[in-house]
């Protein structure tokens, strides 16, 4: 058995041929044989999970209708609140604290019947590319067990790569859902910045943060969409406009669509490996009737530099509120300031600590308009870098990150080195724009992502060229055995 889709499961539901109850044992069972080696999980929700899919299944022995989701299990990250259950952001700090709302997009998920088995590990406040910043526990990537996931919403990835569950939601500031996509051989989109709520997703970067999904394949990652997108009043940066549905745009065409190829994200950093498939994956547009076109963005260079002091100093805003008063962990102290210094230190690990340090020293009198000021200046040129390109063709294809996986501990030194391992993905969250990461090929058996960029708020055509690609390419998009991971 190989790791079933939300369309192929729903079939099989709807046509009575399985039920939602034997469908969330089967795949709690195979969670719980490769759960410690994954550990992608915080949590576990079966109880919840196996009550909702039996009602999923007197909906359909009834001969009403359910959602293409309803009965199918998922995974949440941690840091999406859901009603009565942990949202620890995989911190200290959050360690007990239990959402007392739901989200917005779970109110959508809940009013489809949709199936959690649990929330999943991440970097800390998802400050991270490797899932190695969890407070709790590091994940696996499922392709081979000594390397990353790739972060910060690698337990996610992990779990839908390992086939935990048949679909995950993440969020994205900078690649997090895109670059472990990438990691674990997964479909990942990173929607347009307003069209998928951020009301009960717990703040990294305001200005950056999207929430999407992580999936087995394009359709996939189509239905999903379709579930969480929307206006939502209680975000004030949500997008008014028409709910569009965005399975219309799987069509296996993209004869005469123009695809642009910037120059700047195939430089010395890219790996031989990475090139090659991407290569690959170019000359199979070409083989379609593409139009292949290359671009210039001369401002990428320093879009990496802008996105590390303009993401730390919203998060030294948003991680204010963590002073041991309001909720979360308090250390107690011999007065208030030494309560905060305590509650703080204890609460928040070394990735954190080292990011609102950096995001408030460049907020601080004297240096906010040498730093912050500098790098909101450059934001805007790699908006304008994207707008322009995107005038010369429909969607950028680039690497989703410039290598494949790297080993468990190999950059935990090196910040910077972890750092750069996001200069694909960071400038797309800097122009609020959509993009999606998918499978290309492989290098020494790691999967190797290419990520799609389109237009503000045209998904459907990302998802078009995505799935033209994966229809042609279906040898990329096999996942590993139900109960088989790699390990040394």
């Amino acid at each position: 058995m190989k790791n079933m889709t939300i369309h192929a499961l729903h079939e099989k539901l709807v046509q009575r041929e399985l039920t939602a109850v034997a469908l969330t044992e089967a795949y709690l069972k195979h969670k719980d044989t490769v759960e410690p080696q994954i550990r992608a999980f915080l949590s576990d929700t079966r109880e919840e999970a196996l009550q909702t899919a039996a009602a999923v299944d007197a909906k359909i022995k009834a001969g009403k209708p359910v959602s293409e989701l309803a009965g199918i299990p998922a995974a949440i990250k941690d840091n999406i609140c859901i009603r009565g259950q942990q949202a620890t952001c995989a911190s200290r700090m959050l360690e007990n604290f239990k959402a007392p709302y739901h989200a917005t997009v779970i109110e959508k998920l809940a009013a489809q019947d949709y199936i959690s088995l649990g929330k999943t590990n991440m970097d800390e406040f998802a400050m991270g590319s490797s899932t190695e910043n969890s407070a709790f526990q590091v994940t696996h990537n499922p392709r081979h067990t000594d390397y990353v996931p790739g972060g910060s919403s690698g337990g996610s990835a992990a779990a839908v790569g390992a086939g935990e569950c048949v679909w995950a939601l993440g969020s994205d500031t900078g690649g997090s859902i895109r670059q472990p996509a990438a990691y674990c051989g997964v479909v990942g989109m990173k929607p347009t910045y307003g069209l998928v709520s951020r009301y009960g997703l717990i703040a990294y970067a305001s200005s950056l943060d999207q929430i999407g999904p992580l999936t087995q394949d394009v359709t996939d990652c189509a239905i999903v969409l379709n579930a969480i997108a929307g206006y939502d009043e209680k975000d004030s940066t949500s997008i008014k406009r028409e709910h569009n549905d965005y399975k219309t745009a799987l069509v296996r065409d993209v004869k005469g669509m123009k695809i642009g190829i910037p120059d700047e994200f195939f430089g010395d950093g890219l790996s031989d490996g990475c090139r090659q498939a991407l290569t690959e994956a170019i000359e199979t547009y070409k083989s379609l009737g593409a139009e292949i076109v290359h671009v210039k963005m001369p401002h990428m260079k320093y879009g990496l530099a802008a996105y590390y002091i303009i993401a730390p100093a919203e998060a030294s805003s948003n991680l204010a509120r963590y002073d041991g008063v309001g909720f979360g962990l308090r250390v107690p102290g011999k007065n208030i300031v030494d309560m905060y210094e305590k509650t703080r230190s204890a609460g928040f690990g070394p990735e954190v600590r080292r990011r609102i340090l950096l995001g408030t020293y460049v907020l601080s009198a004297g240096y906010y308009d040498a730093y912050y000021l500098r790098a909101m200046k450059v934001r805007t040129l790699v908006k304008r870098d994207y707008e322009e390109a995107l005038r010369q063709c429909d969607v950028l294809l680039t690497p989703t990150a410039p290598g494949t996986a790297f080993k468990i501990g190999e950059h935990t030194a090196d910040p910077l080195a972890m750092y750069l391992g996001d200069v694909c993905t960071v400038t797309l969250n800097l122009a609020g724009l959509p993009g999606i990461s998918l499978p290309c090929g492989y290098q020494d058996g790691l999967p190797v992502g290419m990520q799609l960029i389109g237009k503000a708020l045209a998904e459907e055509t990302l998802l078009r060229v995505a799935y033209t690609f994966e229809q042609e390419r279906p040898d990329l998009q096999q996942q590993s055995p139900v109960g088989e991971v790699t390990s040394a």
